[in-house]
């Protein structure tokens, strides 16, 4: 019983007719409220089991709504402008990422890319002309290139060429009589003393070493510094310019190349 109740008040609740209708005091109304509060409560397994049930019962429904759900365009326009809205009305805290989410773009192709190869091609031989065949072509373009670096007129590479055909037949030669010259590249040998080379230049007199003049642009090279020394050389005629620096035992024999000479010139400049 509540401490205000009389002592004589029954412990048993009395038929609802005989019940006094006057209200109670706050107390009495609080504490009695809170009794029957706690005695309505059920046990905690059972709270267990019905907050469990609830739970599951909600995740069918949502899982039955999305499954369900087929959104209209409109309803993605609509989802589409909700977020613009709201990425608008956050200003400056807006997320980076935008509505479709697309993967970032990879390196361009340029960055990425490797090197193209290289398309220009070496400038092919120079076709043989006057007679002659590749290799012998080759030489004298040797001989043109290297007088041309030294600025040396076109009478002075007509000399050059015309005494390299009479030479060697504008073949680079080693000397069965000088083994060294062997080990360097060649266009077959000769025995004239210890000449060697494009020229037939002897590394005994003074022209260079054995490696040096078996090299046809060096051998060229030695030609036309010699060349220029001899005093008027381009006075003279071409027998007697180039007598005057190989100091030959035929010194007549180079005439006869120099119309030839003058050709294949003419087709290397």
């Amino acid at each position: 019983m509540h401490p205000d109740d009389a002592p004589d008040q029954q412990p048993f609740p009395a038929p609802w007719h005989t019940r006094s209708v006057e209200p109670g005091s706050d107390g009495r109304r609080r504490g009695r409220h809170r009794a029957a509060r706690h005695r309505r409560r059920s046990s905690t397994p059972v709270r267990v089991c019905l907050a469990a049930g609830l739970t599951c019962c909600l995740g069918v429904v949502a899982v039955t709504q999305l499954r369900g759900a087929d959104p209209t365009v409109d309803d993605v326009r609509a989802d589409r402008a909700a977020v613009a809205d709201r990425a608008a009305a956050a200003g400056d805290d807006a997320a980076s990422r935008s509505y479709d989410r697309s993967a970032a773009p990879g390196p361009s192709a340029s960055a990425s890319a490797a090197p193209a190869p290289s398309t220009s091609t070496p400038p092919a031989p120079p076709k043989p002309v006057a007679g002659l065949n590749q290799v012998q072509m080759d030489n004298a373009h040797t001989i043109v290139k290297i007088g041309r670096d030294l600025d040396i007129p076109t009478d002075g590479l007509v000399i050059a060429v015309a005494t390299a055909m009479q030479e060697t037949n504008l073949r680079n030669l080693a000397s069965d009589v000088v083994p060294e010259s062997k080990n360097y590249p060649h266009e077959g040998t000769g025995a004239d003393h210890d000449s060697v080379g494009l020229f037939q230049q002897r590394p005994s007199t003074g022209w260079g070493s054995v490696r040096d003049l078996m090299d046809p642009e060096y051998a060229a090279r030695r030609f036309y510094e010699a060349l220029k020394k001899v005093d008027g050389w381009q006075r003279l005629s071409l027998t007697t310019a180039a007598q005057a620096v190989q100091k030959s035992a035929y010194p007549g024999a180079y005439a006869k190349h120099e119309s030839r000479a003058t050709t294949i010139v003419k087709a290397l400049t």
